[in-house]
């Protein structure tokens, strides 16, 4: 969620209204998540010397 910018900070001055944005970045989400069309993978964990098997 924090990849949305104006959840990243506060700054909303009215509670109701940061509820709604963090509700609306979820659907957004799980909107995304249903739409893909697969299951959901992880990537590798990446160090140094390249990505981690």
């Amino acid at each position: 969620m924090t990849s949305h910018r104006r959840l990243a900070r506060d700054y909303e001055r009215q509670p109701g209204v940061a509820e709604e944005m963090a509700r609306w970045a979820a659907i957004g989400q799980m909107a995304r998540r249903l739409t893909r069309g697969r299951d959901a993978t992880r990537q590798p964990a990446w160090t140094s010397q390249g990505p981690v098997s």
